[in-house]
């Protein structure tokens, strides 16, 4: 992990600001209910309104410092509100206090004077997204639209998470590391170790705030994909900051969809979150109650590598990375600084990654 300072674009924990992450989805996120979540080392509280109307603001009463999370949804002048379980005061969807039922006549304070902190909300395909403003006391609009992942089904197949022990810069390495699977995720159903070692050679090009690996044919030793989609078939894989990667395994009758969604929690805390679609299959549908455990193994197969790494990260920093298997780890840096100079000066992002065919054994 680089060694970072809070500038505009970017926090002292060196997490991106100005700037949309995976907070929920749609499944778990009930009418009439909120719930508190810790994003970029801050308390959010996600909320739906009984209208089904998807709402973020800082977890925090400026009253008490009590979590309104901890409180309910109570409707004010027929607006819906949260209401503080300590005091009662109650704040609208737009931040703003709506009600102080201490206050008698003649008091001097106005509650429409004191808010809390708003997030945008992006809702889609089943997935809640939160914009984090670099300026939490300037409500501005977004400098960039919300993640568009092209066309979805209306809700995914399946979900998978799990919260690595990881700065997101160092979770996000690891992920898009192409020279790990062998050794990492080497069962016998997807990467047999009798398959042996191969030369990989894939064309990158730029994409908007990141990279894709052009539409291409899978690793022939890859038995699952082989079982699920027989032949012709095509990937494509792509990365875009602050921490999303995504894999399309398709041929002219089926399109897998994978999500991968990293949110940062605290400095060593990364939640990693996988949502999975494909069009109509009933191979994949049957095959669903293996899908979904082995979705988790890949990711806690990942999150031991993380632990492992943690125990020489106690005594040494800094890591040696080589040519051609980590410049995807280069090129996010690379993206994280054009990323914070364009917000310093205030122009438009520039995609700094340049098309390139990688090289490597494995």
């Amino acid at each position: 992990m680089a060694t970072a300072k809070a500038t505009p674009g970017q926090t002292e924990e060196g997490w991106l600001t100005d700037s949309w992450y995976f907070i929920s989805t749609s499944k778990d996120l009930k009418a009439g209910e909120q719930r508190r979540e810790i994003m970029l080392g801050q308390p959010v509280l996600i909320g739906r309104t009984k209208e089904g109307k998807a709402f973020a603001l800082r977890d925090i009463c400026p009253h008490r410092l009590v979590p309104l999370s901890a409180g309910k949804q109570i409707e004010t002048e027929g607006e819906p509100t949260v209401e503080c379980p300590y005091h009662g005061w109650r704040f609208g969807t737009d931040g703003v206090c709506k009600h102080m039922p201490s206050l008698v006549e003649g008091d001097p304070y106005d509650p429409s004077k004191v808010k809390v902190r708003t997030y945008p909300i992006h809702e889609a395909n089943g997935m809640i997204f939160v914009y984090i403003a670099d300026n939490p006391r300037i409500p501005t609009e977004p400098v960039v639209p919300p993640p568009d992942f092209g066309t979805l089904p209306d809700k995914p197949k399946f979900v998978v998470s799990e919260i690595f022990n990881a700065h997101m810069d160092d979770a996000v390495v690891g992920l898009m590391d192409p020279a790990h699977v062998p050794f990492v995720h080497n069962q016998w159903w997807w990467r047999p170790p009798s398959s042996g070692f191969r030369v990989k050679e894939k064309p990158f090009e730029p994409i908007t705030r990141g990279w894709t690996i052009a539409k291409h044919q899978p690793s022939g030793n890859s038995l699952a994909y082989k079982a699920l989609f027989g032949g012709k078939v095509t990937t494509e894989i792509a990365f875009q900051i602050p921490g999303f990667r995504w894999e399309v395994v398709e041929n002219e009758k089926v399109r897998l969809f994978t999500l991968t969604c990293l949110t940062p929690i605290e400095p060593k805390k990364t939640r990693i979150t996988q949502v999975t679609y494909w069009n109509s299959s009933p191979l994949l549908d049957v095959m669903k109650p293996i899908l979904i455990p082995a979705a988790r193994m890949f990711l806690n197969q990942d999150g031991t590598m993380v632990d492992l790494q943690n125990e020489g990260m106690k005594y040494q920093k800094n890591m040696l990375w080589i040519d051609d298997i980590d410049v995807q780890a280069k090129w996010y840096q690379t993206l994280k600084r054009a990323w914070v100079k364009t917000r310093t000066d205030e122009t438009e992002f520039e995609n700094p990654i340049e098309p390139r065919t990688l090289r490597w054994r494995s």
